[in-house]
Order: C-alpha cells, then structure tokens, then sequence
C-alpha cells in the first residue's frame, strides 16, 4: 500500500521516494493545506477524536513505518490528510479490513480489489443488497460503512445465533439457502435486489440453487457475486476436477448459454433466459461475477471502403 509517506511492504502500489534517497516523503505543504485530500476532511474525524487510529495502524503497517505512526499522534493535520488521502487512493475495503477492531471478518486479500471494482459504481446510492453467509458478522458491518447509510443490507445465515447481528440498516434473516421455497420466500420479502454476494455454506446445491433463484430478483444493471468457488474442486463440498454438478461445471453453461445466439443446433442449445439476462461473466480467481440486463441478438455491420 503506497501511502503519503511511502510504501508499506506486501501491498500493491509503487513507493514514493524523496530523491532517491531511502526516507520516506509525507506529501507537501500546498498537497496538505489545499490540495484534494482536504476536501473530504469534513467527514473525517481527527486524532484527539479518534485515539484508536495510531493503534490501528500500528497495528497493521510493519516496524519500518512506526516512526511515522507515532509522528501522526503529535500532528492532527498530517493524520486527517493521511486518512482523507488513504480514502480516495486506497481500497477502502482492504483499509476497512486491516484497520478492523468489529466483528470478526474472515476474507480472501485479493477479493477486496475485486468486490471494490464491481460494486464502487453502488457506493452512497440506495442499494438493496443481500448476503449469504453471516458467520460473526463482521462483513455485514464493513459493507455498512463501504455502501453508506442509504443502502439496505439483509444477511442470510442458517445458524440461529446470527439473529442477533442485526445492526441500524443491517436485518438478519435465518434460512438454509438450499431450500428453494425459503428463498423464494426471502425475495418477496426483500424486493428487487442490487446486490447479491454468495459467501454462505459454499455447498454446490447451496450455490446453484441461490443463484438460479435469485438471479430472476435481480434488477436489470445489477450484480450478482459467488464467491470461494475452489470449493468446486473439493469432495468435502461436493465438488472434484472437471466434476459434473459443480457450481463451476454449471458456470461453463452458462458460458455457452451466452452464446447461443450463435447456435447451430436449434434443437439442443437454444437462446433462453440466461442468454437474454445475463449481460457479462467476470471469472476470477474463486470469483464469478454476473452482471444482470437485457440482452439483444447481437448484430453486425460493415463500414469503410474495402482495401482488396
């Protein structure tokens, strides 16, 4: 992570270096006093009211920049432009999760560019977004603070206890999300949803299952994310290499079904619903993301004056 005094080691972006040398450089004068990062200093509170974040941060850099850590308890001004800079260049869900002292989160480290990457378009709007997967609760309260306070957030979880993780904005919902009339129940309770994120039991039954009754709930330029699909690959969960009934298996469908505009076999693979909704696969590591839309039979055009 490149911060305005450097880089911190083992996170993404470049160093910034003072003239070759090997001190780390803090931004200037005029970047401190008038520059971008003090716009959002209004919504960002200082040290004296927020002695936690020396230690946070402490916490979560290594020895080398424990000087500058400590220079940040005896300079206010420095410490809410350093924050306010980490706002707009940083992930905000990677800081979010480094910086925790909530409830507990339990995530892959490169998920975070991956969930900022599709869902920073939804962030401050009024979002509906659902969550399978509660465990200690600690992510339904970190897409709280990404998403703000005009989102809607439900999570699903089938153990009892995570009732009582229910937050301001945050509703809890105990379910087992294999059981396909409970999801269908829980879409009519919670509307046209944004957002989707699959991070519950992982079972393949569990993730088809989810994804073929939800993915109808989700309104047209919304998102659908299931994620630890290596899951597929382990029998614990039902899954194996190039195994049939595989969340993944199940995916390369849905690959073709996208191209079946194309088909030449009118019989066996024809343009169905998911070929018409299903505007876009982002396959990641673990990863799959679908992005929901109408879908036209795709055309094409000639223009210019051929060469030969």
């Amino acid at each position: 992570m490149t911060t305005p005094f450097g880089h911190i080691a083992g996170t993404p972006g470049p160093p910034r270096w003072s003239g070759g040398s090997d001190r780390l450089r803090f931004a200037s004068r005029k970047d401190v006093q008038y520059g971008h990062a003090m716009q959002d200093l209004s919504s960002v509170q200082s040290v004296h009211r927020q002695p936690s974040l020396v230690v946070r941060l402490r916490r979560s850099v290594p020895p080398a920049i424990e000087p500058v850590v400590k220079s940040l308890a005896k300079n206010k001004i420095a410490a809410r432009a350093y924050r306010a800079i980490l706002r707009r260049t940083q992930n905000p869900l990677e800081v979010y999760f480094r910086a925790n002292q909530g409830r507990l989160i339990h995530k892959w480290i490169h998920y975070f560019d991956i969930y900022d990457r599709h869902f920073s378009p939804y962030r401050g709007r009024k979002v509906n977004i659902v969550e399978f997967g509660v465990s200690q609760g600690g992510s339904l309260q970190m897409w709280r603070d990404y998403f703000g306070p005009r989102a809607t957030i439900t999570g699903v979880d089938v153990d009892p206890r995570c009732a009582k993780l229910t937050d301001k904005g945050v509703n809890v919902v105990i379910g087992d999300q294999e059981d396909r009339k409970f999801l269908n129940d829980l879409a009519d309770r919670v509307g046209e949803i944004d957002i989707v994120i699959d991070d519950g039991g992982h079972t393949m039954g569990q993730q088809i299952a989810t994804f073929e009754e939800l993915w109808p709930r989700v309104r047209d330029g919304g998102i659908f994310l299931v994620e630890d699909l290596h899951t597929s690959y382990w029998p614990k969960y039902g899954g194996g290499y190039k195994r049939s009934g595989t969340f993944i298996e199940y995916a390369k469908n849905l690959i073709d079904q996208q191209h079946a505009w194309h088909s030449r076999d009118s019989e066996s693979f024809k343009v169905d619903y998911y070929t018409r909704s299903i505007r876009s696969m982002h396959i990641y590591d673990s990863i799959i993301v679908f992005d929901k839309g109408q879908v036209s039979k795709p055309v094409h055009k000639k223009t210019g004056k051929p060469s030969f």
